[in-house]
Protein backbone atom coordinates (compact mmCIF):
# COMPACT_ATOMS: atom_id res chain seq x y z
CA UNK A 1 0.00 0.00 0.00
CA UNK A 2 1.35 3.51 -0.90
CA UNK A 3 2.00 5.95 2.05
CA UNK A 4 -1.07 8.16 0.99
CA UNK A 5 -3.15 5.47 0.90
CA UNK A 6 -2.06 4.40 4.35
CA UNK A 7 -2.78 7.89 5.57
CA UNK A 8 -5.80 8.28 4.46
CA UNK A 9 -7.38 4.82 5.90
CA UNK A 10 -5.32 6.20 9.65
CA UNK A 11 -7.38 9.09 8.97
CA UNK A 12 -10.79 6.63 7.91
CA UNK A 13 -10.16 5.04 11.22
CA UNK A 14 -8.98 7.53 13.67
CA UNK A 15 -10.96 10.49 12.68
CA UNK A 16 -8.83 14.64 12.39
CA UNK A 17 -5.30 14.05 13.05
CA UNK A 18 -2.11 16.20 13.59
CA UNK A 19 1.21 15.47 11.63
CA UNK A 20 3.03 14.24 14.56
CA UNK A 21 0.10 11.25 14.89
CA UNK A 22 0.67 10.44 11.28
CA UNK A 23 4.99 10.30 11.64
CA UNK A 24 4.64 7.70 14.25
CA UNK A 25 1.90 5.57 11.90
CA UNK A 26 3.88 5.25 9.05
CA UNK A 27 7.57 5.35 10.39
CA UNK A 28 8.65 8.45 9.43
CA UNK A 29 9.92 11.98 10.67
CA UNK A 30 7.20 14.93 11.30
CA UNK A 31 8.25 16.50 7.74
CA UNK A 32 7.77 13.89 5.71
CA UNK A 33 4.45 13.28 6.92
CA UNK A 34 3.36 16.96 6.79
CA UNK A 35 4.66 16.80 3.40
CA UNK A 36 2.27 13.53 2.54
CA UNK A 37 -0.80 15.67 4.04
CA UNK A 38 0.07 18.91 2.17
CA UNK A 39 -0.01 16.70 -1.29
CA UNK A 40 -3.29 14.90 0.36
CA UNK A 41 -5.13 18.39 0.68
CA UNK A 42 -3.69 19.58 -2.23
CA UNK A 43 -5.34 17.18 -4.51
CA UNK A 44 -8.64 17.52 -2.27
CA UNK A 45 -8.95 14.12 -0.96
CA UNK A 46 -8.12 15.65 2.58
CA UNK A 47 -9.07 18.82 4.30
CA UNK A 48 -7.30 21.43 6.42
CA UNK A 49 -9.28 22.95 9.36
CA UNK A 50 -7.82 26.53 11.06
CA UNK A 51 -8.53 25.62 14.46
CA UNK A 52 -5.41 24.20 15.52
CA UNK A 53 -4.33 21.68 18.37
CA UNK A 54 -0.54 22.08 19.76
CA UNK A 55 0.14 24.99 16.88
CA UNK A 56 -0.87 22.37 13.87
CA UNK A 57 -4.06 22.61 12.07
CA UNK A 58 -5.99 18.59 11.36
CA UNK A 59 -5.84 16.87 8.48
CA UNK A 60 -9.33 15.14 8.08
CA UNK A 61 -11.41 13.37 5.40
CA UNK A 62 -14.61 14.83 3.75
CA UNK A 63 -17.70 13.84 5.46
CA UNK A 64 -15.44 14.07 8.77
CA UNK A 65 -15.97 17.67 9.73
CA UNK A 66 -18.77 17.50 12.54
CA UNK A 67 -15.55 15.15 14.64
CA UNK A 68 -14.08 18.84 14.76
CA UNK A 69 -16.59 19.72 17.77
CA UNK A 70 -14.14 17.69 19.91
CA UNK A 71 -11.36 19.74 19.75
CA UNK A 72 -12.93 23.43 20.02
CA UNK A 73 -11.36 23.32 23.93
CA UNK A 74 -8.26 24.88 22.00
CA UNK A 75 -10.70 28.10 21.71
CA UNK A 76 -9.99 31.10 23.43
CA UNK A 77 -13.34 32.42 25.23
CA UNK A 78 -14.40 34.85 23.26
CA UNK A 79 -13.90 32.30 20.01
CA UNK A 80 -15.72 30.00 22.13
CA UNK A 81 -18.34 32.25 22.98
CA UNK A 82 -19.05 32.48 19.70
CA UNK A 83 -19.32 29.19 18.57
CA UNK A 84 -21.25 28.30 21.16
CA UNK A 85 -24.17 31.39 20.21
CA UNK A 86 -24.05 30.14 16.32
CA UNK A 87 -24.13 26.75 17.40
CA UNK A 88 -27.66 27.22 19.69
CA UNK A 89 -29.06 29.91 17.35
CA UNK A 90 -27.84 28.29 13.85
CA UNK A 91 -28.00 31.53 12.41
CA UNK A 92 -26.49 35.01 13.35
CA UNK A 93 -27.06 38.74 11.87
CA UNK A 94 -23.95 39.49 11.84
CA UNK A 95 -24.96 43.54 12.39
CA UNK A 96 -26.66 42.42 16.01
CA UNK A 97 -23.64 40.71 17.20
CA UNK A 98 -21.06 42.91 19.24
CA UNK A 99 -17.68 43.85 18.30
CA UNK A 100 -16.00 41.13 19.65
CA UNK A 101 -18.45 38.16 19.19
CA UNK A 102 -18.16 39.87 15.45
CA UNK A 103 -14.25 39.43 14.95
CA UNK A 104 -14.27 35.95 16.67
CA UNK A 105 -16.79 34.63 14.05
CA UNK A 106 -14.55 35.85 11.75
CA UNK A 107 -11.83 34.03 13.29
CA UNK A 108 -13.69 30.35 13.82
CA UNK A 109 -13.57 29.53 10.13
CA UNK A 110 -14.16 25.87 10.38
CA UNK A 111 -17.57 26.26 12.17
CA UNK A 112 -18.85 29.83 10.75
CA UNK A 113 -20.20 29.96 6.85
CA UNK A 114 -20.53 33.72 6.50
CA UNK A 115 -23.76 34.58 3.60
CA UNK A 116 -24.32 38.00 1.71
CA UNK A 117 -27.53 39.03 1.90
CA UNK A 118 -29.23 41.29 -0.11
CA UNK A 119 -32.51 42.76 0.99
CA UNK A 120 -34.22 46.08 0.05
CA UNK A 121 -31.51 47.90 -1.58
CA UNK A 122 -29.37 46.90 1.30
CA UNK A 123 -26.70 44.29 1.84
CA UNK A 124 -25.92 42.02 5.38
CA UNK A 125 -23.40 39.79 6.71
CA UNK A 126 -25.30 36.50 8.38
CA UNK A 127 -23.44 33.51 9.54
CA UNK A 128 -24.86 30.24 9.48
CA UNK A 129 -23.63 27.00 11.54
CA UNK A 130 -21.52 24.61 9.35
CA UNK A 131 -23.69 21.96 9.40
CA UNK A 132 -27.25 24.03 9.08
CA UNK A 133 -28.80 22.76 5.77
CA UNK A 134 -28.79 26.41 3.19
CA UNK A 135 -32.92 25.65 3.34
CA UNK A 136 -32.85 26.00 7.36
CA UNK A 137 -30.42 28.94 7.00
CA UNK A 138 -32.84 30.64 4.61
CA UNK A 139 -35.89 30.61 6.86
CA UNK A 140 -34.12 31.31 9.87
CA UNK A 141 -33.09 34.54 8.04
CA UNK A 142 -36.09 35.56 6.36
CA UNK A 143 -37.69 35.57 10.13
CA UNK A 144 -34.80 37.71 11.17
CA UNK A 145 -35.94 40.03 8.12
CA UNK A 146 -39.71 39.50 8.67
CA UNK A 147 -40.10 38.75 5.11
CA UNK A 148 -43.29 36.96 5.13
CA UNK A 149 -44.89 34.41 2.29
CA UNK A 150 -47.46 35.99 0.71
CA UNK A 151 -50.31 33.91 -0.42
CA UNK A 152 -51.22 33.24 -4.14
CA UNK A 153 -54.68 34.93 -4.18
CA UNK A 154 -52.68 38.10 -2.72
CA UNK A 155 -49.78 37.84 -5.49
CA UNK A 156 -52.74 37.37 -8.15
CA UNK A 157 -54.51 40.80 -6.80
CA UNK A 158 -51.09 42.59 -6.86
CA UNK A 159 -50.40 41.67 -10.36
CA UNK A 160 -54.22 42.42 -11.72
CA UNK A 161 -53.83 46.03 -10.12
CA UNK A 162 -50.41 46.35 -11.59
CA UNK A 163 -52.11 45.90 -14.73
CA UNK A 164 -54.80 47.94 -14.35
CA UNK A 165 -52.35 50.90 -12.87
CA UNK A 166 -49.73 50.40 -16.30
CA UNK A 167 -52.89 51.12 -18.24
CA UNK A 168 -54.00 54.23 -16.74
CA UNK A 169 -50.43 55.00 -16.94
CA UNK A 170 -50.32 54.55 -20.79
CA UNK A 171 -53.78 56.31 -21.08
CA UNK A 172 -52.23 59.60 -19.59
CA UNK A 173 -49.15 58.92 -21.78
CA UNK A 174 -50.94 59.65 -24.70
CA UNK A 175 -52.73 62.26 -23.65
CA UNK A 176 -49.64 64.31 -22.34
CA UNK A 177 -47.91 63.43 -26.32
CA UNK A 178 -51.43 65.21 -27.74
CA UNK A 179 -50.44 68.38 -26.17
CA UNK A 180 -47.74 70.51 -27.25
CA UNK A 181 -44.87 70.40 -24.65
CA UNK A 182 -44.01 73.71 -22.93
CA UNK A 183 -40.49 74.56 -22.87
CA UNK A 184 -38.33 73.99 -19.67
CA UNK A 185 -36.64 76.72 -17.63
CA UNK A 186 -33.27 75.80 -17.71
CA UNK A 187 -32.06 74.38 -13.82
CA UNK A 188 -29.77 76.46 -11.74
CA UNK A 189 -26.98 73.35 -11.18
CA UNK A 190 -25.49 75.08 -7.77
CA UNK A 191 -21.50 74.16 -7.46
CA UNK A 192 -20.65 71.56 -4.90
CA UNK A 193 -19.86 72.30 -1.59
CA UNK A 194 -16.55 72.21 0.11
CA UNK A 195 -15.76 69.09 1.91
CA UNK A 196 -14.60 71.81 5.27
CA UNK A 197 -14.81 68.41 7.55
CA UNK A 198 -11.45 66.85 5.52
CA UNK A 199 -10.28 70.35 5.29
CA UNK A 200 -10.69 70.34 8.95
CA UNK A 201 -8.88 66.90 9.61
CA UNK A 202 -5.96 67.52 7.14
CA UNK A 203 -5.07 70.74 9.49
CA UNK A 204 -5.45 68.54 12.65
CA UNK A 205 -2.85 65.83 10.62
CA UNK A 206 -0.43 68.68 10.15
CA UNK A 207 -0.80 69.83 12.94
CA UNK A 208 0.25 66.63 15.01
CA UNK A 209 2.58 64.99 12.20
CA UNK A 210 0.65 62.33 11.13
CA UNK A 211 1.19 60.88 7.77
CA UNK A 212 -1.84 59.35 5.92
CA UNK A 213 -1.28 56.27 3.79
CA UNK A 214 -4.74 56.15 1.90
CA UNK A 215 -7.77 58.32 2.33
CA UNK A 216 -11.46 56.90 1.28
CA UNK A 217 -14.21 59.71 1.72
CA UNK A 218 -17.39 57.74 2.55
CA UNK A 219 -19.68 60.51 2.93
CA UNK A 220 -18.99 64.12 1.73
CA UNK A 221 -18.84 66.42 4.69
CA UNK A 222 -19.90 63.89 7.79
CA UNK A 223 -17.57 60.10 7.14
CA UNK A 224 -14.17 59.53 6.73
CA UNK A 225 -11.92 56.56 6.51
CA UNK A 226 -7.91 56.74 6.59
CA UNK A 227 -4.89 54.67 7.80
CA UNK A 228 -2.13 56.96 9.14
CA UNK A 229 1.60 56.74 10.68
CA UNK A 230 1.71 57.87 13.44
CA UNK A 231 5.75 58.86 14.68
CA UNK A 232 6.40 56.61 18.32
CA UNK A 233 10.15 56.37 19.42
CA UNK A 234 10.17 52.75 17.82
CA UNK A 235 9.54 54.51 14.42
CA UNK A 236 6.05 55.58 12.31
CA UNK A 237 3.22 53.09 13.96
CA UNK A 238 0.22 52.49 11.33
CA UNK A 239 -3.47 53.36 12.43
CA UNK A 240 -6.76 53.29 11.22
CA UNK A 241 -8.73 56.45 11.39
CA UNK A 242 -12.50 56.96 11.65
CA UNK A 243 -13.51 60.52 11.03
CA UNK A 244 -17.02 61.25 11.93
CA UNK A 245 -18.85 64.67 11.46
CA UNK A 246 -21.59 64.27 14.38
CA UNK A 247 -22.70 66.15 17.55
CA UNK A 248 -22.11 62.92 19.32
CA UNK A 249 -20.79 59.77 18.87
CA UNK A 250 -22.16 56.60 20.08
CA UNK A 251 -21.31 53.30 21.14
CA UNK A 252 -22.28 52.02 17.65
CA UNK A 253 -20.13 54.37 15.61
CA UNK A 254 -17.39 53.14 17.76
CA UNK A 255 -18.20 49.30 17.55
CA UNK A 256 -18.20 49.83 14.24
CA UNK A 257 -15.43 51.50 13.76
CA UNK A 258 -13.08 48.85 15.96
CA UNK A 259 -14.73 45.86 13.87
CA UNK A 260 -12.91 47.67 10.51
CA UNK A 261 -9.68 48.26 12.63
CA UNK A 262 -9.53 44.48 13.68
CA UNK A 263 -10.36 43.18 10.00
CA UNK A 264 -7.29 45.40 8.87
CA UNK A 265 -5.39 44.08 12.16
CA UNK A 266 -4.58 47.77 13.18
CA UNK A 267 -5.12 49.94 16.41
CA UNK A 268 -8.01 52.65 16.04
CA UNK A 269 -8.38 56.50 16.22
CA UNK A 270 -11.69 57.80 16.25
CA UNK A 271 -12.07 61.50 15.26
CA UNK A 272 -15.37 63.82 15.74
CA UNK A 273 -15.91 67.07 16.88
CA UNK A 274 -18.73 65.76 18.57
CA UNK A 275 -19.50 64.73 22.42
CA UNK A 276 -19.15 60.47 23.34
CA UNK A 277 -22.51 59.50 24.53
CA UNK A 278 -22.03 57.94 28.02
CA UNK A 279 -22.34 54.37 26.83
CA UNK A 280 -19.48 54.70 24.35
CA UNK A 281 -17.57 56.33 27.31
CA UNK A 282 -17.81 53.45 29.46
CA UNK A 283 -16.98 50.80 26.30
CA UNK A 284 -13.68 52.32 25.70
CA UNK A 285 -11.20 51.00 27.61
CA UNK A 286 -13.17 47.61 28.64
CA UNK A 287 -14.41 46.05 25.86
CA UNK A 288 -12.79 48.52 22.84
CA UNK A 289 -9.51 47.68 23.37
CA UNK A 290 -7.07 49.28 21.19
CA UNK A 291 -9.25 52.03 20.47
CA UNK A 292 -8.68 56.22 21.10
CA UNK A 293 -11.32 58.65 20.99
CA UNK A 294 -9.73 61.89 19.86
CA UNK A 295 -12.05 65.49 19.96
CA UNK A 296 -10.82 68.02 17.10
Amino acid sequence: METRDKILEIVKAKGPVIPVQISKEIGSNILMASAHLAELTASKRLKISTIKVGGSPLYYLPGQEATLQKYTENMNDKEKKAYDSLNSNKVLRDSEQDPVIRVALREIKDFAIPLNVNYNNNREIFWKWYLASNEEAEQLIKQKLQILEKPAEKIIEEKAAQAIQKQEIRKQEEILKEKPKAKEPRKYKPREKEDTFLKDIMKFFEKNKINIVSTEVVKRNSEIDFVVELPSVVGNLQYYCKARNKKRISDSDLSQAYVKGQLKRLPVIVLSPGELSTKAQEMIGKELSNLTFKKV
